[in-house]
């Protein structure tokens, strides 16, 4: 089969490997489509924790599954399935374990024409999808669906500010917030990214990078119940200006680093809750495919690419040109 190698960092090669076989309590999947995220040009870069050489990053993909190991129930053969890539979560669903780990490092992720994964990490192909959109939803989705419901336990009716839009979490935090009846704003750097957004339900949506945007906010949208925020760094404290009281401000990330020490007045004063999250429980999972069916919410896909072109989609995510998720489809 063909497959993506990274050999050093920025070192990527497409070349013929042998294909997996299954171990007891795998099956094997014929990948059609997958997907990228940032971990996996944090890898490219040697910007990520675990690192190892030669590695095959990639976390999300859909496809057929073809082959399965020992205990497995052979019905799975031949059955359209996306992969959750959130292995060894633990017992409790509080917060995962000590063994937790991301498909694609340290295993082989999904940047080939096969995989072999355990088969409980499998779930059926909303029927709705295509292999594409199928192949955009598992860790974008499955972030979003926990950072917006299982942790900041969104409601229908209340207000949410989704930050950086653009990005596949904060497309899918959108989409979610939206198809339950929520009120969604956004921000971005890019009045174009605003626009597609309340295309896609989005109220409307305000430029971070303008001088005092915290107050056009307040005057034009007013506070929200919920915040969705990835970036961090030193505009992290302004949200809490944006935050009603009682609201909730939910992250799972800091590109931008830590930021400032808070204002400790401000979050104790008016109630706030800041809630840190990652990833999700085999739980979050099931409930947000089922969400996705139910609601027949469809990924936004920004460009596809072939596996032999993989390189390019790496430049376009470290380029930060994409809406949406980035797909690499295979042969």
């Amino acid at each position: 089969m063909q497959a993506l190698t990274l050999s050093a960092v920025n070192d990527i090669t497409v070349a013929t490997v042998p294909d997996p076989s299954p171990l007891a309590g795998e099956a094997v999947v014929a990948l059609r489509a997958a997907a990228l995220n940032h971990r996996d040009v944090w890898i490219k870069t040697g910007r990520y924790a675990g690192l190892k050489w030669p590695c095959r990053p990639g976390s999300d993909g859909a496809g057929v599954v073809v082959a399965v190991g020992e205990g497995v129930d052979p019905a799975w053969i031949g059955r359209d399935v996306v992969i959750n890539p959130s292995f060894e979560w633990g017992a409790g669903e509080r917060a995962q374990g000590p063994t937790f780990s991301i498909l694609g490092l340290p295993r082989d992720g999904t940047l080939a024409e096969k995989i072999a994964v355990p088969a409980g990490q499998l779930a059926p192909k909303p029927a709705h999808l295509t292999w594409e959109e199928a192949a955009a939803l598992p860790l974008a989705g499955l972030t979003a669906y926990r950072a917006v419901f299982s942790r900041a336990g969104l409601r229908a009716g209340e207000r949410v500010l989704v930050t950086g839009i653009g990005s596949g979490v904060a497309l899918f935090a959108l989409q979610f917030a939206v198809a339950v009846g929520a009120e969604v704003w956004v921000t971005s750097s890019s009045t174009e990214k605003i626009a597609r957004a309340v295309g896609l339900g989005a109220r409307g949506g305000f430029d971070y990078t303008v001088p005092g945007w915290t107050a056009e906010v307040a005057a034009r949208a007013g506070l929200f119940d919920v915040i969705v925020e990835s970036a961090g760094g030193e505009g992290f404290g302004d949200l809490l200006d944006l935050a009603a009281p009682g609201g909730r401000v939910v992250f799972f990330g800091a590109t931008r680093g830590d930021g400032p020490a808070l204002a400790l007045r401000k979050i104790f004063w008016r109630q706030l809750s800041l809630l840190g999250t990652t990833m999700g429980s085999p739980a979050d999972w099931s409930a947000m495919v089922e969400f996705v069916t139910l609601h027949r919410v469809r990924p936004v896909v920004s460009e596809v690419f072939p596996l032999a072109r993989a390189a390019e989609a790496f430049a376009l995510m470290e380029r930060g040109g994409q809406f949406g998720k980035i797909v690499v489809q295979m042969g």
